[in-house]
């Protein structure tokens, strides 16, 4: 009986008749690619130009950029997520109509060359800190290994750390040495550069140390672990490996803590040890063995692979709403990775990919696809 009533109600569906039944789907209008050439003459030529290049450094080119990345900024102005006042005022009078017809037509034109990268020659961070470290050899030895005793090496230490150590010495919040004659004519970029390079040396062993016993410091060191890494070697970028450092250099900056330098936690648990605890923690980190910390050879290139994965212009995955990258104007790309690192630029995954990223890396993946031919 069942049977007999569903086959009567499949009939009674297939009965019906094709015009009773009416499509609830709305087709979504196609975009005017001829109206959005208009809007953009209207409106967008004074900066992003008719042709879709930026009329002036730090304007991005539109020209042949994914319509739906387009589309998706313009969004993100409209609703406040991206701060540009001008941009914000302009996207908060345009139609759905407007958004589509304008993001159509820049994606239609063909891609432009970024003057940007012809005029920069590729920066390479790394080779910028080799430059920069030869002037640093005679004190902290060839590739930042020092033989001089009381002097640190710099091989393998951690970069946002060496950077906040010079800025230190710049500050004049450590002690006066010949340091303090030779950074004041360091920029930023600069200072960057040499921890990069520095932190991507491989440290050398250096000789056991002539004062206090290894193994008496090593129960002293239980504290420093938590920062300073496992037998010193730190994996966090602002905090110093203190493995295989010299051993008379230890010894006077862990007193230093107790007078001259400002870091109120480790002055607390200095002020607790005595001058022969000192000498054996100085010991026991100075007979370790460290490792480099970073591989500032091929950081770029390995960063530019990962970025491909996304922003690639042989990628196109609708799902997602990402531009391409490759011909793109130096200097909007260095804003816009500093915008996400800090924050002040809406992307969970951009905000954590580039977080680690120092303005030289910036510099150095911005000049990069700066540099490639837009496609």
């Amino acid at each position: 009986m069942l049977a007999i009533v569903f086959s009567v109600a499949l009939i009674g569906c297939a009965d019906k008749e094709p015009s009773t039944v009416k499509s609830t789907v709305q087709k979504q209008p196609a975009a005017d690619v001829q109206a959005g050439k208009a809007f953009a003459e209207r409106e967008c030529k004074a900066c992003h130009g008719v042709d879709g290049k930026g009329t002036a450094p730090a304007i991005p080119s539109l020209a042949a950029q994914r319509e739906r990345y387009l589309i998706a900024s313009i969004q993100a102005y409209k609703e406040g997520k991206r701060h540009h006042s001008a941009l914000r005022t302009m996207a908060g009078r345009m139609s759905e109509a407007d958004v589509k017809n304008v993001a159509a037509y820049y994606a239609s034109l063909p891609p432009v060359a970024s003057a940007s990268g012809k005029e920069a020659p590729f920066f390479s961070p790394y080779e910028s800190g080799k430059a920069l470290a030869a002037g640093c050899a005679k004190c902290h030895g060839e590739d930042g290994n020092s033989t001089t005793p009381g002097t640190p090496s710099l091989a393998g230490q951690q970069p946002r750390y060496f950077v906040l150590a010079l800025q230190e010495y710049l500050n004049a919040d450590r002690k006066k040495s010949p340091m303090h004659s030779m950074l004041p004519g360091l920029g930023k970029l600069d200072m960057e550069s040499l921890a990069l390079y520095f932190a991507s040396q491989t440290p050398v062993q250096r000789p056991a140390p002539a004062l206090g016993d290894p193994a008496a410091g090593e129960p002293l060191t239980a504290v420093c672990g938590g920062c300073h890494g496992s037998y010193g070697v730190s994996t966090d970028t602002a905090t110093p490996s203190l493995a295989g450092q010299d051993a008379g250099y230890l010894l006077d900056a862990i007193k230093a803590y107790r007078t001259t330098r400002k870091r109120e936690n480790m002055r607390l648990y200095v002020t607790g040890l005595s001058d022969k605890n000192i000498q054996d923690i100085a010991a026991f980190y100075a007979a370790q063995k460290s490792r480099a910390a970073e591989k500032g050879q091929t950081i770029v290139q390995e960063l530019t692979e990962k970025c491909n994965r996304c922003h690639g212009s042989e990628v196109d995955n609708p799902a997602m709403a990402v531009p391409k990258i490759s011909g793109q104007d130096r200097d909007y790309l260095v804003m816009a990775l500093r915008a996400y690192r800090d924050d002040r630029r809406e992307s969970t995954t951009m905000h954590k990919m580039s977080l680690p990223y120092s303005d030289s890396i910036i510099e150095s993946v911005a000049s990069f696809y700066a540099g490639q031919p837009g496609k």
